[in-house]
């Protein structure tokens, strides 16, 4: 059986944060606020998995509060769902995402952010697709206050 997934995430752009995005540390005068390392990125590509696989979400999985994902990695989030649809049997056949932001450039990122996603889930190359676009200044993200990311995926049972 095929199933397909579908997420997003949005995070605030703040001074004295990191700018983390696809696991990878991005210069920037501005970081993203969250619990976790706040990768708008990965925590889209994590909810679309959890949704393709009717496991709900992020927040479900790793609550906000709890001291254990206090500042985590999300590269490590994205690693312990790929260990819940490998026991769910289910293959990841393909991910494709987006990232809205006006700055900082993405472009130069992309091949290892890649990289990150697919080392972690076991996917080659070709199987995970980012893209980055602007917001063309309009509303919060067009006026550079805060990153958002889109992800779809597909997978299957084994």
């Amino acid at each position: 059986m095929i199933r397909v997934g579908i997420g997003y995430d949005v995070h605030r752009l703040v001074e004295g944060r990191r700018c983390i995005l696809g696991g990878v540390e991005i210069p920037s005068e501005k970081g993203l606020e969250g619990y976790s390392d706040a990768d708008v990125l990965l925590h889209a590509v994590c909810d679309a998995l959890l949704g393709a696989a009717g496991e709900g979400d992020l927040g479900r999985h790793f609550p906000e509060g709890d001291p254990k994902w206090k500042g985590i990695s999300s590269l490590i989030l994205l690693e312990e769902v790929g260990g819940l649809l490998l026991k769910k049997r289910y293959t990841i056949k393909n991910i494709d995402a987006v990232i809205v932001a006006e700055r900082p450039r993405i472009a130069p990122f992309v091949e290892k952010m890649k990289s990150n996603i697919g080392h972690r889930l076991g996917l080659k190359p070709d199987d995970v697709n980012i893209k980055a676009t602007t917001n063309e200044k309009i509303g919060f993200i067009g006026r550079g206050e805060g990153i958002a990311a889109q992800a779809v995926c597909v997978i299957e049972s084994l």
